[in-house]
């Protein structure tokens, strides 16, 4: 059985905190087409695109918990573990080139994660993400 998290750090603005959930559902999407459902018809036969057929609860962190997150997490990799992020020079960046050469200059230490999507083994990504708070 697998589970996924959201852990986005809630001291940002609204805006920006839909902006990085919407960019980490979109990578997932992207990882695990299988993640997403068939389309589907309404009774007057309208059709409807699939959604997720997951649960993605949005959780809360700070800055500093989010990179000590992404360390524990990117650990358990091996262990079937998916660890997606987004920083703060991803949310900065005008273009993906612009990304593409601003991540490719700082070190993994300078780096602010704004959030991150957790996604494997059910107890694993429990244990990385039971004691946070759901965000409100």
């Amino acid at each position: 059985m697998t589970r996924c998290a959201f852990v986005i750090d809630h001291g940002l603005p609204r805006g920006l905190i839909a902006n990085t959930a919407a960019m980490l559902a979109m990578t997932l999407g992207k990882e695990r087409p299988d993640l997403v459902g068939h389309p589907v018809h309404d009774a007057d036969g309208n059709r409807h695109q699939g959604i997720t057929t997951i649960v993605m609860p949005m959780l809360m962190s700070d800055a500093a918990g989010l990179m000590e997150l992404k360390l524990r997490a990117a650990a358990q990799e091996a262990s079937g573990l998916s660890v997606i992020g987004v920083t703060e020079s991803a949310q900065r960046a005008k273009s993906y080139e612009a990304y593409e050469l601003g991540i490719g200059e700082t070190r993994h230490d300078d780096l602010r994660y704004l959030g991150l999507c957790l996604h494997g083994p059910a107890k694993l990504v429990r244990s990385l993400t039971g004691d946070l708070p759901l965000m409100k």
